[in-house]
């Protein structure tokens, strides 16, 4: 019986299916993962509503929901949703879910191994707080360096405000019994800050089977695709209304967030916008072109855009322009071409020099190939267990 406790485990995160992104993708990989490692897992999140900012149909007018799912059971709480541009307003939707998580872990009864995304910070410092409260065994996801990606984006200055979060990170480190990261970087950056807690490189590698890579005619027209978050941080907008694209060139874009209606009514040529689509559907549909564009306005210390991981390993040449440990990734594992962030001269002199003789350079098969050799997602998933174990 002792044992049997022991292999349960709570995951408490801001996104989870049918919500999509790389952050959902992740946990939910997560989930499966252990599951089939007969973990029993239970799941807490928010009634999804990313990114639209409103809660999906089904889930209108409830304040919880509890689905007993394939490999898990999720308990979905009540918050007030929002994807405003509006600091204020965005801060009240992750307070309004940190308040549904405290009900939550004071009055139901939780394993002893709690995984918390920490991302949002108020968030994951709320499910810190009280699994340490609690004395619970505390394995903290880190995906991303809030509040420091937040200051170099230009979301954030220097402040009171800064200074608060500064210390709800720090706080979360030192609670920790194991702290994952998406980047190396990430785990360098933590190291810094003197925490002595167990560091564990867990990269976003996708966890299904590519299909195989059609023999495709040879053609001059060249399609390139933008598939993920239409955020500010990409910077997708932006690039459409400054990048001319040549006749045999096409960009065509996959996805949801605060830019898509400005994509959507973009009338810049050889430019088209499909909106969201499920995400089985869009790999079958990533066939269909000859390089995944992955964009960042600014290059973010620790952050490794997924994108990289999911388009290669369906055999997508990258052409990358985000900088930071990513661009690092994709030179030394032949996966396309880098272009230095935010240098758009350069962007638009590798668009008007791209050719389908190019293409040759890194062609699909071998793309693929690379990124399958470089980044097993069982390889990976079997380390971590290990590690969750010994907790």
């Amino acid at each position: 019986m002792k044992g049997q406790k022991n292999k349960e485990i709570l995951i408490i995160t801001n996104y989870f299916p049918p919500e999509k992104g790389a952050a959902s993708n992740r946990i939910f990989s997560l989930v499966k993962g252990l599951s089939e490692s007969n973990y029993k897992v239970q799941v807490v999140c928010p009634l999804p509503n990313y990114p639209q900012g409103k809660v999906f149909t089904g889930f209108k007018k409830k304040l919880f929901s509890k689905v007993e799912e394939e490999h898990s059971s999720v308990n979905r709480l009540w918050l007030w949703p929002s994807n405003s541009s509006n600091k204020f307003i965005r801060l009240l939707s992750m307070l309004s879910f940190s308040f549904s998580l405290t009900l939550f872990m004071i009055f139901k009864k939780t394993p002893k191994k709690i995984f918390i995304q920490y991302s949002p910070v108020f968030v994951g410092f709320t499910a810190v707080f009280w699994a340490s409260i609690l004395r619970k065994k505390i394995i903290l996801n880190v995906s991303d360096l809030w509040p420091l990606a937040g200051l170099e984006m230009g979301l954030l200055k220097k402040g009171m405000y800064y200074n608060l979060l500064r210390k709800m990170e720090k706080f979360c480190y030192r609670k920790s019994h194991l702290i994952i990261g998406q980047s190396q970087e990430i785990l360098d950056y933590i190291k810094k800050e003197g925490v002595l807690t167990s560091l564990f490189l867990y990269r976003n590698i996708p966890d299904f089977t590519p299909l195989t890579i059609p023999i495709s005619a040879v053609s001059k027209e060249i399609k390139i695709v933008y598939a993920g978050l239409l955020g500010v941080a990409q910077g997708v907008y932006n690039l459409c209304t400054h990048i001319n694209l040549p006749k045999h060139i096409q960009l065509h874009i996959y996805g949801n967030g605060p830019e898509s209606e400005n994509i959507k009514n973009c009338n810049a040529t050889n430019i088209f916008y499909h909106g969201e689509i499920e995400r089985e559907l869009l790999n079958a549909k990533l066939h269909e072109y000859q390089i995944a564009f992955i964009p960042l306005i600014n290059r973010i210390y620790g952050s490794v855009p997924s994108k990289i991981f999911e388009q290669s390993r369906v055999g997508l040449p990258l052409l990358y322009y985000a900088g930071g440990e990513g661009e690092t990734i994709v030179r030394n594992n032949k996966l396309g071409w880098t272009i230095p962030v935010n240098d758009l001269n350069a962007l638009q002199s590798f668009i008007d020099s791209l050719t389908s003789e190019k293409l040759i350079e890194f062609n699909k098969n071998s793309v693929q190939k690379n990124t399958i050799k470089a980044f097993d997602f069982n390889i990976q998933f079997k380390e971590l267990t290990e590690r969750l174990n010994a907790i």
